[in-house]
């Protein structure tokens, strides 16, 4: 009988509260934070995550899910999310559901930007392209290529006509995305260009790379026959764009200094226009001051008279009216410097990962700006005209550098986990941390029999024992002479043993005390020394049999020493590993030992004899944890190579591997009843591993392991194996959007069988009608894969359950006869009114993708004409949409001109207020007139009166 396994699926993930990336939506109230493949909506306010945003249980899991990029909607609910493998989610941050995926990047999305309308979304991506998407359709329109590195920032320009994109190859390029053609390419900086940002009003762009300075351009926005069309509220600045050049959208303007010496990551302006931060590679954040257009034409005249008083007294004369025309006269030019002013430098505790302004602001500040920290810490800051002030931080729900170790109580309640500064009690079934404690640097901990206590060995060598319910440390031990590098609780429960790097194994026993000045009865644990083991070398791991009757203790020269408890004799020696054991962990019965090793092995030894039964190659990196299910011979791995492998030590057979993590995982945990797992990595996160009723067979995971690396080896290493590696695109080339997945290649196979499906079925339908009219009369069967729908309306069914972002890539290695069959339901389908989106679609593609097999075949010119009728549909459906938006908008601008508080109502009371300044200015310009008459009036030195 072939033996099943229960499967481990992932259940909880904490610990993380922000990963890098991080936005406002478009309220102002939360921030989105990437916390590695989720992300967490936090209330600015409360400081909790209200939500979390998570891919569904059935999409791929693992490292390639990391959100790489976060971009918010400003006229909706609607956030788009990048992830590291190339694809890009919508998410309702309202309902909390993802709405879509779209697939075109091959490599890590690096910037997204919504449109203002929120109709479109760019992005880029390490592949060095960057896709227009339609957010509406839930489709890709084109991919745009010429980049030769990585695209890492984008804007629209001109209310989405015009896309600017920065790269990696130091250079700055403008499309016109009416004619899908790079219109302009920028030069000049020296260094990669990491981040550019427009201002609200669309005059100014900036960009940041490494470069000493910021850049600045002129964006040109109106045309008409190549000529800019001049308008009444262009500045001085505007009014210097050459008109000569219609390609000319950017003109430079000037630089600006930075302060700091790292790279530019990010430069953003603020909703209002009136702010510019400049967040660098480090820990500093310069923020500009944007001043309007008469504080700026004020700084230039003084600049311009300082400038006059300079030359004047160093030529000892006055300036002439020739020196004033050359300098700028009495209307001077408005530079760079002039508009753009260093207002303050914020200055961070660690490095800043992201930055991001809020769109609301605040009446006694300027603006809020978010900043996200390397430590896992989101700090929000107000930004005075004075100072900069820090308002709040999240830091309670997360570790700031590297969970060392995670420990469970005994009935599975309660999980603590150390760092190098703090530890944390959590609640592992919802993942809510209950208590943060200050404390050393832990290595190691267990929880004290009763769970009212736990004990924590730190790198100074010190015991700290832990209050879990007051959460207060209370007694610290001075015990090792080095760091305390492990702890095991002895199989009595009255005491634990502890090892360090001074080369001693030391035996402790729990005792309650009372401190001096205490309240009488009122006692805390602590435990003293009852006697120690000096070996000749550190000791790395300690471990105590279950029975009690032996001690294992692994050393830094490779070698694991087994001694007996009572006497602490020498028992045996298990020699095998190259590098030094970082890990083991005893049976439940007593009768295997696991070690793992820097040597990225695990050895199953017998404790009998000392015997190695298997040494397995368990990871690609080395092995930093291991733990037994109790009662059973299986046991889990976890390993730097950020896999969790699950074991059976008696057939010596992989079963099982877990790769969620995102870095190395550092700890591994097990519950008393082997129900689930807990594991600590670097990425600061912690994970909870359930244990399903669901039953798999270790041949099927072989073999599923087999598909697995077969379908890697053909993604990646296919070009490389035959040579088919992509030549560099032309300049400004436009490419198709989507990219070919699995689903394409699924979607593609479901297409070609239902349409054979439905050639056959009609077939038999033909052929039963003509029995039927020679009297051959014949019970006729439908298909039952059809699913009692017609040919033509089961064909459309498989149709529609395409997504409309793969039918493109669907349609490609879709044979041409196949085409034309297909095209010949379009016209029926047309009639079907929810349809129509979708035959218009289908349509189009075909069109473009097999244009040149139309033409040149005779038989497909009755469908082509026959497509004709469908446009008289489309017209029909055009002219009922809008009437009924033409009918919504009138009946919105009648509940908004009834409402005093809203946007017409202020329009009212402003068209009052030029009505009545008009009036004003008029009986003004009357009495202006009569002063002048009377003026004319004097001769001769009388005045008429």
């Amino acid at each position: 009988m072939v033996k099943g396994y229960h499967r481990y699926e992932p259940a909880v993930s904490f610990g993380v509260i922000s990963s890098g990336v991080i936005a406002y939506d478009s309220s102002g109230k939360h921030l989105l934070a990437a916390a590695l493949e989720k992300i967490g909506v936090w209330h600015v306010r409360q400081g909790v995550c209200t939500k979390t945003l998570a891919p569904s249980s059935n999409l791929k899991k693992g490292p390639s899910l990391a959100v790489t990029s976060i971009a918010s909607s400003s006229s909706s609910s609607h956030i788009a999310s990048g992830y590291a493998e190339g694809s890009i989610r919508i998410w309702d941050s309202e309902k909390g559901i993802c709405e879509t995926t779209l697939n075109g990047h091959k490599g890590a999305v690096t910037a997204l930007r919504y449109s203002k309308l929120g109709s479109l979304l760019a992005s880029g991506s390490k592949d060095n392209d960057v896709i227009l998407w339609d957010v509406v359709g839930e489709t890709g329109l084109f991919r745009l290529r010429g980049h030769r590195d990585q695209v890492t920032d984008l804007v629209f320009l001109d209310s989405g006509k015009k896309l600017a994109t920065a790269s990696k190859d130091k250079f700055l390029r403008v499309w016109d995305l009416d004619t899908q053609h790079c219109m302009q390419i920028i030069s000049g900086h020296h260094t990669e260009i990491w981040s550019i940002d427009i201002d609200p009003e669309e005059r100014y762009l900036v960009t940041g790379s490494a470069d000493p300075e910021l850049r600045f351009y002129t964006i040109k926005r109106d045309f008409a026959d190549g000529q800019l069309i001049a308008k009444k509220s262009e500045t001085n600045v505007n009014k210097d764009l050459p008109t000569d050049n219609k390609w000319e959208v950017l003109k430079s303007f000037g630089e600006i200094q930075r302060q700091s010496k790292d790279r530019v990551a990010t430069v953003r302006f603020n909703k209002c226009g009136n702010l510019l931060a400049c967040q660098v590679a480090g820990k500093m954040v310069e923020i500009f001051r944007v001043l309007d257009e008469s504080e700026s034409k004020r700084k230039a005249k003084r600049r311009v008279s300082r400038k006059k008083q300079k030359k004047a007294a160093k030529e000892g004369l006055e300036a002439t009216d020739k020196g004033e025309a050359d300098i700028g006269g009495s209307n001077p030019v408005v530079t760079v410097l002039d508009i753009f002013k260093l207002h303050q430098t914020l200055r961070a505790g660690k490095k800043i990962s992201s930055i991001s302004f809020s769109p609301v602001t605040s009446k006694n500040s300027l603006a809020t700006l978010a900043l996200s920290l390397n430590n896992n810490l989101l700090e929000f800051h107000a930004i005075e005209s004075s100072s900069t002030t820090e308002l709040s931080a999240i830091e309670l729900q997360g570790h700031r550098a590297v969970v060392t170790s995670v420990t469970l109580s005994s009935d599975n309640a309660l999980l603590m986990s150390t760092s190098h500064s703090g530890i944390k009690i959590w609640n592992p079934t919802t993942g809510s941390c209950l208590h943060t404690i200050d404390s050393g640097y832990g290595l190691c901990g267990l929880f004290v029999p009763g769970n009212k206590y736990a004990v924590v060995g730190t790198k100074g060598g010190t015991l700290e024992f832990i209050d879990v319910r007051s959460a207060t440390c209370v007694e610290v031990v001075e015990a090792h002479g080095g760091a305390v590098q492990s702890i095991a609780l002895t199989s009595d429960g009255t005491g634990f043993l502890t090892s360090s790097a001074d080369q001693d194994i030391k035996f402790w026993e729990f005792q309650m005390v009372q401190k001096a000045g205490e309240i009488q009865g009122s006692k805390h644990l602590t435990a003293s020394p009852t006697r120690s083991l000096k070996l000749h070398d550190d000791v790395q791991v300690v471990a105590a049999s279950p029975d009690g009757k032996f001690i294992a203790a692994a050393l830094l020269d490779n070698m694991v020493k087994v001694f007996y408890m009572d006497s602490l004799k020498f028992f045996l020696s298990l020699y095998g590993h190259k590098l030094p054991v970082l890990c083991m962990d005893i049976s439940s019965d007593g009768d295997l030992l696991v070690s793992g090793s820097g040597d990225k092995n695990v050895k199953i030894w017998g404790l009998d004899f000392g015997d190695c039964h298997k040494s397995l190659f368990a990871h690609a990196d080395s092995v930093t944890g291991v733990k037994f299910v109790r009662k059973t011979h299986y046991f889990f791995t976890a390993g730097r190579d950020r896999l969790v492998k699950y074991w059976d030590a008696d057939k010596f057979e992989l079963l099982l591997t877990l790769e969620d993590h995102h870095a190395e995982v550092c700890c591994l945990a097990m519950s008393n009843l082997g129900d689930f797992i807990v594991t600590g990595s670097h990425d600061r996160s912690i994970r909870r591993w359930d244990r399903t009723e669901q039953l798999f067979f270790l041949e099927e995971e072989k073999e599923k392991r087999l598909e697995e690396m077969f379908e890697s080896d053909i993604d990646n290493g296919f070009e490389n194996k035959y040579g088919l590696k992509e030549e560099l695109p032309e300049e400004g080339a436009v490419a198709l959007a989507g990219k070919k997945t699995q689903e394409t290649l699924t979607a593609t196979d479901s297409i070609i069988e239902a349409l054979d499906m439905a050639d056959a079925e009609l077939k038999r339908i033909a052929q039963h009608e003509e029995d039927k009219s020679k009297g051959r009369v014949s019970e006729f069967r439908p298909n039952i894969l059809m699913l009692g729908l017609s040919p033509s309306d089961y064909l459309l069914r498989t149709l529609s359950s395409v997504h409309t972002n793969d039918l493109e890539q669907a349609f490609q290695p879709l044979p041409f006869s196949y085409a034309l069959k297909l095209m010949s339901y379009l016209e029926n389908w047309a009639s079907i009114p929810d349809k129509l989106e979708l035959v218009i679609r289908v349509a189009t593609l075909l069109l473009q993708l097999y244009h040149h097999q139309l033409v040149s075949t005779l038989s497909a010119k009755p469908l082509l004409t026959k497509l004709k009728d469908i446009r008289a549909r489309v017209k029909e459906r055009k002219d009922i949409l809008g009437v009924n938006l033409a009918a919504m908008d009138h009946h919105r601008a009648q509940l908004m001109y009834s409402r005093s508080d809203a946007p017409f109502g202020n329009a009212k009371t402003k068209l009052w207020e030029i009505h009545t300044k008009g009036i004003e200015a008029r009986e003004g310009t009357k009495q202006e007139k009569k002063r002048k008459k009377k003026q004319k009036k004097v001769d001769g030195g009388h005045v008429w009166s």
